[in-house]
């Protein structure tokens, strides 16, 4: 019994030890936990309005309000393979991006089947980087000829720019490409960020280089870079940056929305506000 006795508050005073580490790995002073959303998904994203869009395991396209609720099913994701981006730029025009068949379907804000575009179709074979336009259009960078095209609902081509090996000593090669604020953003890791206006003109360039997760929220460029979130202010060129809390790491992915980041692990979605 007094082996008993003396054991129990070494156990308490052990567990709250714990606790208190468990604790301080779940809060952060730049980062509130807001809340959590439960499901096994392959693609997560976040349109301007705060909508979520998951596929699930099953491969149901599923879009969710900000409290987890869903809002909308797309039953047929598998029906041209896996999906290799889920683009939500335009929430009126969701796209689902299927590299490897070269095709691109487009869903409205109900996720229902509008159209499928086979870019091959369009003698353009070979595209990773691809974005809804802000009328409904296509930006994607052909990496055939390296030109940045803008195409429509059918496939013709709008607007092209010049071959880029010829604009630049190096072409970037974009992962990336973002239409925000009447400009085109192309994202090459190596090179940074090349500015393009909607005639394809280069506005401007900023090196900033192996950034991942790449989007563009009230005016600010935000991108993953090891384990710093970092943020670039495009009027002002204010750059800022946020040393990741331990308990930001093992996620598949990371997105920055509106004040909020969106931590995409295997068993959910844990959403934090910046502070």
């Amino acid at each position: 019994m007094q082996k008993i006795k003396t054991i129990f508050p070494i156990l308490m005073f052990l567990h709250a030890i714990a606790f208190a580490q468990v604790k301080q790995a779940t809060t952060d002073s730049s980062f509130k936990f807001v809340k959590n959303v439960k499901g096994k998904f392959s693609l997560v994203n976040v349109d301007v309005l705060g909508n979520i869009y998951v596929i699930t395991d099953n491969n149901k396209l599923k879009k969710l309000n900000s409290n987890g609720d869903s809002l909308s099913i797309f039953n047929e994701v598998k029906k041209y393979g896996t999906v290799s981006y889920l683009d939500v730029t335009n929430p009126l025009k969701v796209m689902l991006f299927y590299k490897n068949f070269s095709t691109a379907v487009f869903l409205d804000r109900q996720l229902t089947f509008r159209n499928s575009i086979n870019f091959k179709q369009q003698n353009i074979f070979k595209t990773k980087a691809i974005t809804t336009s802000y009328d409904n259009n296509i930006w994607l960078f052909d990496e055939q000829d390296f030109k940045l095209k803008k195409i429509n609902a059918t496939g013709i081509v709008l607007s092209q720019t010049s071959d880029m090996r010829q604009l630049f000593d190096a072409a970037p090669t974009p992962t990336t490409i973002i239409d925000y604020d009447n400009s085109v953003y192309l994202y090459d890791t190596q090179k940074g960020f090349f500015i393009f206006d909607y005639y394809g003109s280069l506005k401007n360039q900023i090196v900033l280089k192996d950034w991942k997760n790449i989007t563009v929220s009230n005016n600010t460029i935000f991108g993953i870079a090891s384990d710093t979130l970092n943020s670039y202010e495009i009027k002002t060129q204010v750059q800022k940056k946020y040393t990741l809390p331990v308990f930001f790491k093992d996620t598949k992915n990371i997105i920055v929305q509106n004040g909020k980041v969106f931590l995409h692990r295997k068993t959910g979605i844990d959403i934090y506000a910046i502070q």
